[in-house]
Formats: C-alpha cells, sequence, structure tokens
C-alpha cells in the first residue's frame, strides 16, 4: 500500500519504521525537509520527501502532528487524492498547547480535526505511549499483545485503519463511529494503559464523558511532580501505571 506519514516524532518516526517493515511503500516528511530526518527512521524503507510530495500518489496518510498544528496542514491535505483515506493520531493536552486550539472542553478531538481538514479521519494510535509503541510490539496472536482502539465513520475506513494497526504489531479493536471516539481521548480508561484485545471493550464502555477531561489535567499535574526529578529512575511503565491507576 502506499502510504504518507506526517510527522516524525516518536509516534511517526515509529509508524515509519513498522509499516515499511510490513511491506507498504512508506513516503514520510515533516515541516523542516526531508535532510533533517534522521537515518534510523528510514532504515527499514521509508523515504523522506518534502511535505508537499508526502500527500502525493498516495492510498492513505497519517497525520501525526501537535494538535494545534493541525489547521495548518489543511493545503496539504486537500492536495490528497480523493479515494485516500485520512488517519489521525493526535491527542488535546489543554496545559501543553496553552490552549491555543479552538477545540472546546468536552468537543471530540477527532470530529474537530474532521473539520479542519475538510474531509473524514480514521482516529488510530493515539491510545498507546510512544515508549510502549516503540518497544512493546509483538506478533498476531501473542498473548497479552497491547491493543488500542480505531473510530471511524466509515467501515471500509476502520477496517483499513484496523488492518494498519494490526500490521504495526498491535491488536486492533473497533470503537465505533467518530462520534464515540471520545472514549479513546486522554484520560478515558483506555487512553495509554496498555490493554489486550480482550480488556479494551470494557474500557471504552466505562468512559465517562465528563469525568475524562478532569481525570487528564489531574494526570498531567501528577505526572509533572512525579517527574520533575530526573535523577529518579521510576521504571519503563511508570507511566502505564499511573494511567491505570487515575483513568480507570
Amino acid at each position: 500500500m502506499q502510504i504518507g506519514i506526517l510527522g516524525v516524532g516518536n509516534i511517526g518516526a515509529t509508524l515509519t519504521q513498522r509499516l515499511s517493515t510490513a511491506g507498504h511503500e512508506v513516503k514520510v516528511a515533516n515541516s523542516r525537509g526531508p535532510e533533517t530526518i534522521p537515518a534510523e527512521v528510514t532504515a527499514s524503507g521509508g523515504r523522506a520527501v518534502h511535505a508537499h510530495d508526502v500527500v502525493t500518489d498516495v492510498e492513505a496518510l497519517v497525520v501525526s502532528i501537535p494538535l494545534v498544528r493541525v489547521p495548518d496542514i489543511r493545503p496539504l491535505v486537500d492536495r490528497l487524492p480523493a479515494g485516500a483515506v485520512l488517519l489521525d493520531t493526535s491527542n488535546y493536552y489543554p496545559f501543553r498547547d496553552g490552549h491555543i486550539t479552538a477545540l472546546d472542553e468536552g468537543q471530540v478531538e477527532s470530529l474537530w480535526v474532521a473539520e479542519q481538514l475538510g474531509r473524514p479521519v480514521v482516529k488510530a494510535w493515539n491510545a498507546i505511549l510512544s515508549g510502549s509503541f516503540a518497544t512493546k510490539h509483538a506478533a498476531a496472536g501473542t498473548p497479552g499483545r497491547i491493543a488500542i482502539p480505531v473510530a471511524a465513520d466509515a467501515e471500509a475506513d476502520r477496517a483499513l485503519g484496523m488492518a494498519l494497526v494490526e500490521d504495526t504489531g498491535l491488536d486492533a479493536v473497533d470503537a465505533g463511529p467518530l462520534a464515540d471516539s471520545w472514549r479513546q481521548q486522554p484520560g478515558a480508561p483506555v487512553y495509554c494503559t496498555d490493554l489486550t484485545r480482550e480488556e479494551v471493550p470494557g474500557a471504552l464502555a466505562a468512559a465517562v464523558a465528563t469525568r475524562s477531561p478532569r481525570r487528564r489535567d489531574l494526570a498531567m499535574t501528577v505526572l509533572a511532580e512525579l517527574l520533575g526529578d530526573p535523577t529518579v529512575d521510576r521504571g519503563p511503565d511508570f507511566l502505564v501505571q499511573v494511567n491505570r491507576l487515575l483513568y480507570s
């Protein structure tokens, strides 16, 4: 499959590596030019290109950039082939983004992204920590393999998103339409808690729309305090443990 990836942060870099390894033809771009993309990102076969090239002749585009930057890429997205599927990995953090975005409290992130970009999106890879994504992938059928939800309005788009998630070493769980994707936003029980395929449906069902933003903000405050001392090694699963405690 011809896939473009816009954004070379931790998630975008891992996506480039995994999807290339899975046999897809992957182009990756950032806002600074292909010469700034580290060689290890494309070592598995991905190709670094300029941003205006990443949307050319692709069947799918994965947007993996800060939510505040989403409106800026509308001109690029407008150049996508009509049948290309658009996938979004972003999340909203008010403390980090400084309330710069127009996203209102309680608004569904992916619906806002779709509105800004002028076409439907698939919400995927937003509910896993970059560290877990980079190190905890596993072959299909492996006991305890991490699962993440995938939401989209069109069943075909959702099926494609789920297939690509499986190609990146994770189990995919059908999370329904975009209107329900608030259940996988920060603060919800499924968000970055490294659950299995059997556990994810219950976590999605347990989400409470009015509670998730409060839990998200609480987690940001707690983590800022606990991680304030860089000399303290809290272990590789510390963030997952905190999320499970605060989001459940």
